[in-house]
């Protein structure tokens, strides 16, 4: 059996549709399943059984004889959230509760962390170790995955394999629960469709012009890619990256969506919404040489292909993955 927490939100519905397609049908999806927009990621999946998050722990205690990965990909992602006590309860403390119980009961594990420990860039965004004690992100959300992973190199005791993912901007079929949070693409599809035009956030820095910002936007389904790979090769435990380790602009990313969909550009901007303006990264770019120096070989996904095969195979069918 594996289980994939967060097992109903967007990437870790695609993941367990990416193990089915491998053949790995014992899945155990653990989750809030209160949300219904959620839990139509699900539909067609192949799963053995759904827990509730709060009752994870008690579950594994009784069948962690079975369980040969553990995928934590669970956690409040929300980055304009402030109550630092949510991002305590959700995204570290269950954490290290997974992670202990991967200890005792020897499970691999795989964990999601986020590019969002980066904060500003001022230590740059390769995936060093030694760095990540010195970083300083921009949010409560970002805290709290550094948080943990300061903690995690910090144990002494480790499961036998353990890697924690450091997520660039992920998009990809599955997001259409998300709101606000879901990726530029999704809104892009969405604006256009409506309004025939896309909003961009105006630059607030003069290094970068409007919609010049710039983000390591990775599809999702090279995201499982990665994260197959690791289930298989159980060694070279650590922090890595995960981006596709190529910089695009929005205005790339937007343009590449109005051609996907066969429509004339009109892009607007707008100011970036004074919540986040102070807290808002305008670069970041994965540095990739760890993963591929313990043998991940694939290329990762274009741009352009990811957002072409996005929008046409998926957002304008309405299809879940």
């Amino acid at each position: 059996m594996i289980v994939v927490t967060g097992a109903a939100g967007f990437i870790g519905s695609y993941l367990i549709g990416r193990l089915n397609a491998d053949n790995f049908n014992y899945i155990i999806a653990v989750d809030n399943f209160s949300n219904a927009g959620k839990n139509k990621n699900l539909e067609g999946k192949k799963i053995q059984e759904k827990i509730d998050r709060e009752n994870f722990f008690p579950w594994l205690e009784k069948n962690y004889e079975f369980i040969e990965f553990i995928f934590h990909i669970g956690a409040r992602t929300d980055t304009t959230e402030f109550d630092r006590s949510i991002f305590e309860k959700l995204n570290v403390n269950y954490t290290k509760k997974i992670w202990e119980a991967c200890c005792e009961y020897q499970i691999p594990l795989i964990y999601a962390s986020s590019a969002a420990t980066y904060g500003l860039g001022e230590l740059g965004y390769k995936d060093n170790e030694s760095l990540i004690p010195k970083l300083k992100p921009l949010n409560p959300y970002g805290d709290s995955k550094n948080e943990f992973d300061i903690w995690a190199l910090q144990q002494k005791e480790k499961p036998f394999f353990w890697a924690g993912l450091k997520f660039f901007n992920v998009y990809g079929p599955n997001e259409y629960h998300k709101g606000r949070m879901a990726s530029v693409i999704f809104h892009a599809y969405n604006q256009i469709t409506q309004n025939g035009k896309m909003k961009l956030f105006r630059s607030h820095n003069p290094k970068f012009k409007d919609g010049e910002q710039m983000r390591d936007f990775i599809y999702v389904k090279d995201l499982a890619d990665v994260i197959i790979f690791l289930m298989h090769h159980r060694k070279n435990s650590g922090i890595y990256n995960l981006g596709s380790g190529k910089a695009r602009t929005f205005l790339d990313l937007t343009k590449n969506t109005f051609k996907s969909m066969a429509k004339e550009e009109k892009i607007e901007f707008i100011d970036t919404p004074a919540d986040i303006r102070d807290k808002y990264q305008y670069f970041t770019e994965a540095s990739m040489e760890k993963l591929r120096s313990i043998g991940y070989t694939k290329e990762f996904t274009s741009l352009e292909d990811g957002v072409s095969d996005y929008v046409r195979n998926y957002l304008t069918k309405n299809k879940y993955y």
